[in-house]
């Protein structure tokens, strides 16, 4: 029997996602007849098991390996009964009059083959990609060359986003994306499916492409919309994801667009570019890295030519120069890549220190090799020594001033909760207790204007739905939950749309409050396995940084601070939080204690955090002995996250706190 609308899913580890959207595409569809086709590509998440648990009257078709998105959405298609298809990503959210809507718009306008609707980001901002032009030569250039960012309101130079549209308005265009792409039936059975020579990426143009080569017209419609948390798939996969959709674009280009060799030739060094462009802002800190390093050695060796300079050696010959100055400078670029010195995601101390004093050897020996050029022996310590400053001055002032290079976030996300009071002194609990991540539950959105100025708990009602981009402005929100248990779909899309541009995130709890949905992946709300997590504080590693960490601050503090606060505290009774910090400082040293720990145990149960410290996220808390509960949640955090910038960050952040806030 013939169904309004098949929906087609195809599924890869993300089941959480997949939970919601479901939840989403029911409650969008009491007044159509449909059908829900799930292919799952091999996911281990179990995602399986629990979509025949919840989900039992949708189709399944599970594969034994992950044969890409093109060729699972053709498997579906194949048995598909409806009049028209939807294909949709599990890492999104319909709105409850989608379907009815997009239903409407192919009955009203008989020339539509394909079409999408307006695809909106988490923070309620348009993704670009839900309306394009195809890569031709001109909208590539303008692409790759930055020209459609900077002049988005150019029909000449903002061809590929098509920015200068206005997307509260529906028209024709060349392409829509694959995270929602619904088309009738007969422009499957005449062209057929996707072309599963595109593993992933491309696919949706070069569908697109062959579809208005039939006849067939493509439209954006605006009149509603999807939430789409783009890329969760690729993020829980082997895949590389620069290369899969680079190789896509060269694919499309071979096969549509190579009328000549000119033209061919332009199209894929656009590409080239393009991917070049986005490994540089993949490993831009690798990049920012080397580049520094090569400057800041080629500068130590300058500089220790001039410092060593006399009458017996007047430096380096000029037949050598300036070579003299880049080669070794690149002989340590090599040595410290190959130590990892170079990580995409932070700036590494110990292991430039490591590479440096490798570098300093295999470069004296060198200079056995090539006596008419060879350093002095004295040149290359002086040139090591002025290296070390350099390559730890300008991390260290990028991690501290600049919180750049820092792998964790330790600040406190502000949290708003919008949920029935029971709901959010559910959430609030599960909240306060997940180890994972750190949230400051500022306050609850009631769901009606009466509850306004009362609390649940301790948690204060702050406003209601309707005035909620107004207490986003005030508190300086980070985040925004909803429980999908008590708002309808079509009540965050309105909250999401009115706060467009306010830079917040939108999570949505999920049916048991068990996990929360959001651009940055899933959070789990339950109780984890704790001793089942290798934490940071367990790796010799990182012990081993602490303690070297913990013996240089406490020496030099020993000897010029120590004796006289010691002296100061016999001769008078007063007390205060630096003094008793200071005098802790023996304890550090001999290894009882360390400057940044918890607070009263090395162990929750059997879990190792740390030695316990003299100071640590329950001092900056104001954390008392009876919030055993906050201590322990903030411990664990600590000894999942510890590393000496994090250690470097609570010091800091304590003797602030001492002087400027006691």
């Amino acid at each position: 029997m013939m169904k309004d609308l098949s929906i087609i899913i195809v599924n890869y580890n993300v089941k959480e996602f997949l939970l919601n959207l479901l939840d989403s595409v029911l409650a969008a569809s009491k007044n159509i007849s449909i059908e829900i086709i799930v292919v799952d590509n091999a996911s281990d998440d179990g995602s399986i098991e629990i979509l025949k648990d919840k989900f039992p009257g949708v189709k399944l078709i599970a594969n034994k390996v992950n044969v890409g998105f093109g060729s699972a959405n053709n498997q579906a298609m194949k048995i598909a009964v409806g009049k028209y298809f939807l294909l949709i990503n599990p890492d999104t959210i319909v709105r409850e009059d989608t379907f009815e809507k997009m239903i409407g718009f192919f009955e009203n306008t008989p020339e539509a083959g394909i079409a999408g609707c307006r695809v909106l980001n988490p923070d309620g901002s348009l993704q670009l990609a839900c309306r394009r032009s195809f890569p031709g030569p001109w909208t590539s250039f303008t692409k790759v060359t930055g020209l459609s960012r900077l002049f988005p309101k150019s029909r000449i130079l903002a061809r590929y986003n098509l920015t200068y549209l206005d997307e509260n308005k529906t028209y024709e265009v060349d392409a829509v994306s694959g995270a929602f792409l619904m088309l009738r039936r007969e422009v499957f059975e005449k062209i057929g499916g996707f072309d599963e020579q595109f593993f992933m990426y491309g696919e949706d143009l070069d569908l697109c492409y062959r579809a208005q080569k039939s006849d067939f017209n493509i439209y954006y419609v605006h009149s509603t919309e999807i939430i789409h948390y783009k890329g969760e798939s690729t993020k829980r996969s082997s895949i590389d994801e620069t290369q899969v959709f680079y190789h896509a674009m060269h694919l499309f280009v071979r096969k549509h667009l190579s009328s000549s060799i000119i033209v061919e030739s332009i199209l894929q060094l656009a590409i080239i570019f393009r991917k070049l462009f986005a490994f540089a802002n993949v490993y831009k800190l690798s990049i920012i890295a080397i580049i520094t390093d090569f400057i800041t050695f080629s500068a130590s060796v300058l500089l220790a030519e001039k410092i060593y300079s006399n009458d017996h050696w007047v430096g380096f010959p000029s037949f050598v120069i300036p070579w003299v100055y880049f080669i070794p400078a690149l002989i340590q670029i090599i040595i410290s890549g190959i130590a990892g010195s170079y990580k995409k995601k932070s700036f590494s101390i110990l292991k430039n220190i490591f590479s440096l004093l490798a570098g300093m050897i295999f470069l004296a020996a060198l200079t056995y090799f090539f006596k008419q050029v060879a350093f002095s022996r004295a040149v290359v310590l002086i040139t090591y020594s002025l290296a070390i400053v350099f390559f730890l001055l300008w991390r260290i002032t990028l991690k501290v001033v600049f919180k750049l290079g820092l792998e964790i976030d330790t600040r406190k996300s502000r949290t708003l909760i919008v949920a029935s009071e029971n709901k959010a002194e559910e959430l609030a609990i599960k909240l306060k207790n997940t180890f994972t991540r750190l949230y400051q539950v500022v306050g609850l959105i009631g769901l009606s204007r009466k509850s306004i100025g009362g609390s649940v708990g301790n948690i204060k009602i702050l406003g209601a739905i309707d005035n909620i981009k107004k207490i986003i402005t005030d508190e300086k929100i980070d985040k925004v939950i909803f429980s999908s248990d008590d708002l309808s779909i079509n009540q965050m899309f309105a909250v999401v749309a009115d706060c467009q541009g306010e830079n917040v995130e939108f999570l949505i709890a999920g049916k048991e409050s068990d996990y929360l949905v959001g651009k940055s992946s899933v959070t789990m709300l339950d109780d984890i396995a704790f001793l089942k997590v290798q934490y940071n504080i367990s790796s010799f590693f990182h012990r081993a940084s602490k303690r070297i960490m913990d013996i240089t601050l406490s020496i030099p503090i020993l000897f010029l601070v120590y004796p006289f606060i010691y002296l100061f505290k016999k001769f008078t009774s007063e007390k205060n939080t630096f003094s008793q910090f200071i005098l802790k400082i023996p304890g550090v040293f001999s290894g009882k204690k360390s400057f940044v720990g918890p607070r009263d145990s090395s162990y929750h149960g059997e879990l190792y955090v740390g030695k316990t410290g003299i100071t640590g996220f329950w001092f900056l808390e104001n954390l008392f002995e009876s919030d055993r509960e906050e201590i322990k949640k903030l411990d664990i955090f600590y000894a999942k996250n510890q590393n000496v910038w994090l250690d470097m960050e609570i010091l800091g952040k304590t003797i602030s706190k001492m002087f400027f806030r006691v």
